[in-house]
């Protein structure tokens, strides 16, 4: 089993996803340059958050064209697990990988914060570890994490049952003040079809030990459900 953490020129979360699996999951890792189209010998592919090259013009705009989203294309068409956090859900936007866009936040400022996550669907191999409607926490930072999407493609979303985790208030109900950013339909994390793409805005590697000061390892549950995803996979 090796996970590979992709670095873009900027990235400021690639260190903080190593972390997680390295000294915390004790998993075999790897970084992996943007130039680097070599995958084949990882069982999971991260794009971490923070920021990539580019970002001026239009958060994963330019970084979506590194030679490693080119590997990456084909890696998810052979099956290969991938997550994208924040900046990472905002590059497989732009690759096609994910469906849908992101614009700036409603309050049109930067958000940092701790939320919650209502647990939509546990058929995600990110997810299948939790329990339908659970409740987790972990942190967000982003200001372009307004998630959107047409209406017409949004019903499909809700029949395919790609919608995997949304921004609730502590006690599960969705509304406006649990919505960090206010992504439509509260949507905080999304599949592709296949189920082998899960993009993301909270920030699951800083909630894997409470002394990051989140207050909650709710984050290790999505990662380790990977893990147990990728050992039955063999």
């Amino acid at each position: 089993m090796k996970f590979g953490v992709v670095v873009f020129p900027g990235s400021n979360c690639d260190q903080d996803c190593f972390y997680a699996l390295n000294n915390v999951l004790e998993v075999p890792v790897n970084y992996i340059w943007h130039r680097n189209q070599n995958l084949e010998d990882y069982d999971c592919i991260v794009l971490p958050g923070g920021f990539s090259y580019g970002d001026y013009l239009r958060p994963g705009a330019i970084a979506r064209f590194s030679p490693v989203i080119e590997s990456v294309v084909n890696y998810v068409e052979k099956g290969g697990l991938v997550l994208g956090i924040c900046n990472g859900f905002q590059i497989l936007l732009e690759a096609g990988l994910l469906p849908g866009a992101m614009i700036k936040n409603e309050s049109l400022k930067f958000v940092c914060r701790d939320i919650y996550l209502r647990v939509e669907s546990t058929e995600s191999p990110f997810t299948e570890d939790c329990e339908e409607g659970e409740i987790l926490s972990m942190p967000v930072a982003h200001k372009d994490g307004n998630y959107f999407i047409d209406e017409e493609n949004l019903i499909k979303l809700k029949e395919r049952d790609q919608i995997v985790l949304r921004y609730v208030s502590s006690d599960g109900t969705e509304n406006e003040t649990g919505n960090p950013n206010g992504a439509i339909d509260n949507i905080a994390a999304i599949t592709n079809r296949q189920r082998n793409v899960l993009g993301m805005m909270p920030h699951p590697e800083r909630s894997v030990e409470k002394l990051l000061g989140s207050g909650s390892e709710d984050g290790l549950k999505l990662l380790l459900s990977a893990v147990s995803f990728i050992k039955e996979r063999g």
